[in-house]
């Protein structure tokens, strides 16, 4: 019984990470750069909408579940006397914390929350100046959490695999 759940857990831990890492690189590599191709004005609505939009149930629970799902693996592995796949876990949570969920907290929802205040400039260039001092940083702090994201599914991956080899 404690192997299966051990075995569900990591699955729910491996997608979670999977989602949340996808989003992430997903915006940098397409969501941002589409915004930057358009009007600024319309660039800053569209990341407002997005904005309000992704606080949802399934946002929350590949943004907050994954470190859950990593130590709660991490944890049963260790149950099972699997210390070096309960580290890896271990390791995949501290990594997605340190590098994705404190740069959201910090940075990047502070920035959405300044972009959600401001006043659109009705003249274009101003609107320019400000979606680019925007944008910039935003994509540049999404793009660590995107790295970290991919490191932590690595370490959920490696760790599968070190646990199978045992």
């Amino acid at each position: 019984m404690l192997f299966a759940l051990t075995a569900a857990s990591a699955v729910v831990a491996l997608l979670l990470t999977g989602a949340i890492a996808g989003l992430f690189y997903g915006y940098s590599v397409s969501v941002m750069p589409a915004f930057d191709g358009i009007a600024a004005e319309h660039g800053i609505a569209a990341m407002r909408s997005v904005n309000e939009r992704i606080l949802n149930g399934r946002f929350f629970a590949s943004f907050f579940g994954t470190p859950v799902a990593c130590a709660v693996t991490g944890g049963l592995l260790l149950a099972l006397g699997e210390t070096p796949a309960a580290v890896l876990f271990f390791a995949a949570a501290a990594t997605y914390v340190l590098g994705a969920f404190l740069p959201t907290v910090v940075v990047n929802v502070p920035m959405n929350e300044a972009l959600a205040a401001a006043t659109v400039p009705a003249d274009p260039d101003e609107a320019a100046r400000l979606w680019a001092e925007f944008s910039g940083r935003w994509t540049r702090w999404n793009t660590v959490r995107a790295v970290f994201c991919l490191v932590s599914l690595l370490l959920v991956g490696l760790a599968g695999f070190v646990w199978a080899r045992s």
